[in-house]
C-alpha cells in the first residue's frame, strides 16, 4: 500500500469546492487545512487543499495522481 499526496489549487469560486468534493468521492482524504492566498497579477484570491489517498501500487514519478 502506498500513500499519495496532491495539492489541489484554483481561483476562489465554486469551481474549487467542486474539485475537492470530487477528490473526496474517489477517496482522497483532507490533509490539513485549506489555504488562501492574493493572486496579485490575476487580483483574485487563489484556495488550496492537500488531499492523500492509499493505493495497491507503488509509486511512480510519471503517474497521474488526480486519475487514481
Amino acid at each position: 500500500m502506498t500513500t499519495i499526496y496532491r495539492c489541489i489549487t484554483e481561483d476562489d469560486t465554486s469551481q474549487f469546492c467542486h474539485r475537492v468534493s470530487e477528490a473526496l468521492s474517489k477517496g482522497w482524504r483532507l490533509h490539513g487545512s485549506p489555504s488562501m492566498a492574493f493572486d496579485p497579477v490575476k487580483g483574485v484570491m487563489r484556495m488550496a487543499q492537500a488531499v492523500t489517498k492509499d493505493i495497491v501500487a507503488e509509486y511512480h514519478p510519471d503517474m497521474k495522481l488526480g486519475q487514481q
